[in-house]
């Protein structure tokens, strides 16, 4: 099977680019949330300062795992771009398109995905 007959570029940029410009928005929309918590100890009770605490944690987590996501994203652009996108990265066997389609950020394919687990 061939690149062309395989991958269409046009579909999977715009896909990428969707994913990136959200990713960035919402990267931006959380900065505040996982910012170091200000906590007035006369004003706030125990379990509020520990509420405050853990959301800020679950924040920074969830602003990580975005970031990553917006990596992984401008990496699969970068490959598409270079005419390298949807073969393993591992193997360079192909991937298979309705993998691609779900999550066009993926580098490897099964075979090669199960062995990294």
């Amino acid at each position: 099977m061939t690149a062309a007959s395989h991958i269409d570029r046009d579909e999977f940029c715009a896909l990428l680019e969707g994913i990136i410009d959200k990713l960035r928005c919402s990267i931006d929309a959380t900065k505040g949330a996982a910012a170091t918590v200000e906590l007035d100890q006369n004003r706030q009770g125990r379990l509020s300062r520990m509420d405050a605490m853990q959301g800020q944690a679950m924040a920074q987590a969830g602003r990580a795992r975005q970031i990553k996501q917006l990596a992984a994203a401008q990496d699969a652009l970068q490959r598409l771009k270079r005419g390298e996108f949807g073969r393993c990265l591992e193997c360079d066997e192909w991937i298979a398109s309705g993998r691609l389609k779900l999550d066009p950020t993926l580098a490897f394919c099964v075979a090669c995905a199960a062995t990294f687990e």
